[in-house]
């Protein structure tokens, strides 16, 4: 557990100025109820460019798992809808799954996946979605397609993996 008191804002999207976010130690893009492969993402990835450059940790969660993935180059691609519990396997070493087993039960709740972009690592699958979760190679960069925010006890220990990289 997180000893400390951590501080958190929620912040619409397209409020979100980056240039005075520069007191926050960590940021974490959730999810949203938006198709990429329908949207025009145009305005989306404009209004994130700040991805590529910042050095302050982010965890994109489904939605902020694909934006992250667009910033760098992902495809995406329709798939069949998941929004069951389902079985994901961790299969490279992050800080971003440490304490936990290599195979942990996670809930889902998409129908599209993205390409794992150059400059990440794929870190786990699942039987219904081959990119579950990534890793950025040099930076603080986490990617997760699945929502541990209620996925229980595994969940948390993500989310509180990330706030101990935000410290």
């Amino acid at each position: 557990m997180v000893d400390e008191y951590i501080e958190c804002r929620t912040i619409p999207f397209f409020d979100f100025i980056f240039e005075e976010a520069k007191d926050v130690n960590g940021i974490i893009i959730s999810g949203a109820p938006i198709l990429i492969t329908e949207e025009n993402m145009d305005s989306y990835i404009e209004s994130s460019q700040w991805i590529k450059t910042t050095d302050i940790p982010i965890l994109g969660i489904c939605f902020g798992h694909q934006l992250i993935g667009i910033q760098f180059g992902s495809i995406a691609k329709k798939m069949k809808e998941d929004r069951e519990i389902q079985e994901i396997e961790v299969f490279e070493s992050s800080p971003i799954f440490s304490r936990l087993p290599r195979v942990i039960e996670m809930q889902e709740d998409h129908c599209e996946f993205i390409s794992v972009p150059n400059q990440f690592k794929l870190l786990a699958s699942s039987d219904n979605c081959f990119h579950e979760a990534m890793e950025h190679e040099e930076k603080k960069i986490y990617g997760i397609q699945f929502h541990p925010e209620v996925s229980g006890n595994q969940g948390s220990m993500i989310i509180e993996n990330f706030l101990k990289l935000c410290v």
